[in-house]
């Protein structure tokens, strides 16, 4: 669903699967520094936007989540995975209760939309719960943490330590923008996600990703919660042992005029741009302060303090999940 804030002055249109929202309107650094500066707001009006209401909501997504939902206070924002019976990650929920109904946004995509509604619909069983696709109405619209905005009356809120991503109609998108601007396109939002660590479903992830890998133990994943499908690896190897990889923050050689792309290699620098290949970059960016950085995943034993290769661009690791 292309969004109207593309005809904004400057709108440049971001690729894969956020090309319906900008990745930025002109000034990159700019807009970074006014997002960190809780500055404007970003249009994630691309990602998709599901439902739950009535009685059971709260007890039944508690069976279905990684994250402690049955008691959770309206308001309070959370985020959760649905991993596959082999504990491996195949979606990702934002989630807020308001009261009467769980709102959560997810990834963009139709495909992967429409995968999560088919399996919460086959485990509603005799459960009083109604899942609805809200995409169609809604759009997210993310404002950044420090800003003063107001959000407008009766929109659903989910507030985190990152900032707020507002439930707005999607009919109020284009008045929004006008009165709540400057606009911050989706490589200023990408960049500080880096920054902050913050894994993202479909880029850190692939078809093998379990939580442990990305840290997402804690934020999205409860351990003392009851069964839920993949259960058995998150104890498993959080009882018995560590992950195989493990999620890195990449300080890449500013020199560089190209960024490594989403899946260059990762190879120790000592052995060479031939050497045996380690990981590989998940998602990279260019970041107002710090220059060119990356998130990526590695094998876990590898050192702390080695020097690595993405593609032929040397890079510095700093630790997200220890080895």
């Amino acid at each position: 669903m292309k969004s109207p804030l593309l005809s904004l002055p400057g709108a440049v249109p971001a690729e894969g699967v956020d090309e319906s929202v900008a990745a930025h309107y002109g000034d990159l650094f700019r807009e970074q520094r006014a997002l960190a500066d809780g500055i404007g707001f970003v249009d994630l009006s691309h990602r998709g936007v599901i439902t739950v209401s009535g009685e059971d909501r709260l007890s039944w997504l508690h069976l279905l989540l990684t994250q402690h939902v049955s008691e959770l206070p309206p308001g309070q924002a959370t985020e959760a995975l649905i991993l596959s019976a082999n504990g491996h990650i195949e979606h990702a929920l934002y989630l807020v209760d308001d009261g009467s109904t769980v709102w959560a946004h997810v990834e963009p995509g139709t495909d992967t939309r429409e995968a999560l509604l088919a399996y919460l619909e086959s485990m509603k069983f005799f459960y009083r719960v109604e899942v609805a696709d809200r995409t169609d109405d809604f759009a997210v619209v993310h404002l950044p943490a420090g800003s003063i905005a107001e959000a407008p009356e009766g929109v659903v809120v989910r507030e985190t330590p990152y900032g707020r991503d507002l439930f707005l109609p999607r009919a109020d998108l284009e008045s929004y923008a006008e009165k709540s601007g400057p606009a911050a396109g989706l490589l200023a939002y990408e960049a500080l996600r880096v920054e902050h660590h913050r894994p993202r479903l479909g880029f850190e992830t692939d078809h093998r990703t379990i939580p442990h890998e990305l840290g997402w133990i804690g934020s999205a994943v409860h351990l003392q919660k009851g069964c839920y499908r993949g259960q058995e690896t998150v104890a498993r190897v959080q009882n018995l042992g560590k992950p195989p990889r493990r999620l890195v923050f990449l300080h890449l050689d500013g020199s560089e005029v190209h960024l490594p792309p989403r899946g260059a290699e990762i190879r120790l620098a000592d052995d060479g741009p031939e050497g045996r290949k380690i990981g590989f970059i998940t998602t990279s960016v260019r970041h107002h302060e710090l220059g060119p950085v990356a998130l990526a995943l590695i094998k876990r034993n590898v050192p702390v303090d080695a020097r690595l290769l993405a593609d032929t661009t040397a890079a510095a690791q700093e630790v997200v999940v220890e080895p």
